[in-house]
């Protein structure tokens, strides 16, 4: 659907989709359903240059909500409510925007802790097409957050888990403000098995692995004091959903190659000439695994040095790390997913490992002629000559290894 027309229209007839629906999914939220729904409704009719819709998906309450969302909806024609007969917040979610009708689907919270001025924003960023997923951030720069150090804390430290164990880069998943183009969504959403609090975060991921771009907007947020959402459990059953992804993509059942061929954004058309595509990111993914490398080799030489003696400590701690830095470059520097080849590129990366194995051995060599064993010197040597075979193993990688899957 076009959105190029700037008069206002804020009705959405039987025979004309809307641009925009708002889902709004609630669990025994009678007190708090119609104060909200009323205020989206006029900050939409008043401020929306388009077409909307507002979606109350009540899962299961058991309270007065789905009377209530029934009133709402009789009282004022932009507003429908959809029963569903199971709890869960991703279940409302992926049930409402698998059958809705409007070019761009978006949810917020029942509660309207997020200013509803970011709206516009998280919208305008699908409908001009530059980005496929719109997402509400209370940690990135510029927002404005009140809440309490409990929830910060837990914040914080559920983004660090992503960012280290998915490699995720957005940076706030469980913000209750987002929006999805609707062909984006068509294709995501039946991948998306999570049916409670993780389903934001499962979609954000799969979306992330696919080459879709996620567009941040930053919040004013305020913590509802009034909050009923299990900390605890919830914790649980994110660190399962991790899990279960990690297992999906580690065995193929997620098929991230075919949706980042159906929904990924096309590869640059015209790079500069002399400018290697994705050097820098490559360069600081590979510096960064080979930090990790360097310690875990140097802890692994200490460790055996004194049992197996200097040169079959350095020969096992080199194997060790090898192996695991050629997987982990494999996967996170150079995007090589699948088994494919897997096989193929720890061979040629032992290869690598034995040049590397012939610069520390050598420097040992020559550090033993001039000093006494197991000295400081000796930590030195290994320890320079394995920065340097770090060095070589990044040309190596990215000129022979991993050069298929480069161009």
């Amino acid at each position: 659907m076009s959105l190029a027309t700037p008069a206002p229209d804020t009705t959405a007839t039987a025979t004309t989709a809307p641009v925009l629906d708002v889902v709004v999914p609630v669990y025994n939220e009678e007190n708090d359903l119609a104060p909200c729904v009323r205020k989206l409704h006029t900050h939409l009719t008043q401020r929306f240059p388009h077409s909307f819709r507002i979606t109350i998906a009540d899962n299961a309450s058991t309270d007065g909500t789905a009377e209530i969302a029934d009133a709402l909806a009789d009282e004022m024609s932009e507003v429908r409510a959809v029963h569903l007969a199971q709890k869960g917040r991703g279940r409302a979610l992926k049930a409402v925007w698998s059958s809705s009708d409007a070019a761009v689907l978006a949810y917020m919270d029942v509660d309207l802790s997020t200013d509803l001025a970011a709206l516009p924003p998280l919208v305008a960023a699908l409908s001009s097409g530059h980005s496929d997923i719109a997402i509400g951030s209370r940690l990135a720069r510029g927002a404005r957050v009140v809440r309490g150090p409990k929830r910060e804390f837990i914040s914080r430290c559920y983004n660090v888990i992503l960012r280290s164990v998915l490699a995720a880069r957005f940076s706030d998943a469980q913000c209750g403000f987002k929006a999805i183009r609707a062909d984006v969504a068509r294709g995501l959403l039946p991948h998306v098995e999570d049916t409670g609090w993780f389903f934001d975060t499962e979609l954000l991921v799969l979306a992330e692995r696919a080459g879709l771009r996620i567009h941040e907007v930053p919040v004013d947020w305020v913590d509802d004091p009034d909050s009923r959402v299990d900390l605890v459990s919830t914790a649980i059953a994110d660190l399962k959903g991790i899990a279960r992804l990690l297992r999906g993509f580690a065995s193929g059942a997620v098929p991230i190659a075919e949706l980042r061929v159906r929904l990924g954004r096309a590869p640059l058309e015209q790079p500069q000439p002399g400018v290697p595509a994705g050097l820098l990111t490559q360069l600081v993914r590979f510096g960064a695994i080979g930090v990790v490398s360097t310690l875990a080799y140097l802890v692994l030489f200490l460790l055996l040095r004194g049992g197996i003696g200097a040169q079959a400590a350095n020969l096992v701690a080199l194997l060790v790390t090898a192996i695991a830095n050629t997987a982990a470059n494999r996967r996170f520097t150079f995007r090589v997913r699948g088994a494919a080849g897997a096989v193929r590129h720890q061979f040629e990366g032992l290869i690598v490992f034995g040049v590397g194995l012939g610069l520390t051995s050598a420097s040992l060599v020559l550090i033993q002629q001039v000093t006494a064993p197991g000295g400081h010197a000796e930590i030195v040597a290994v320890v320079l000559a394995n920065l340097a075979a770090t060095v070589l193993r990044f040309l190596l990688f990215r000129n022979w290894v991993f050069r298929t899957r480069i161009r």
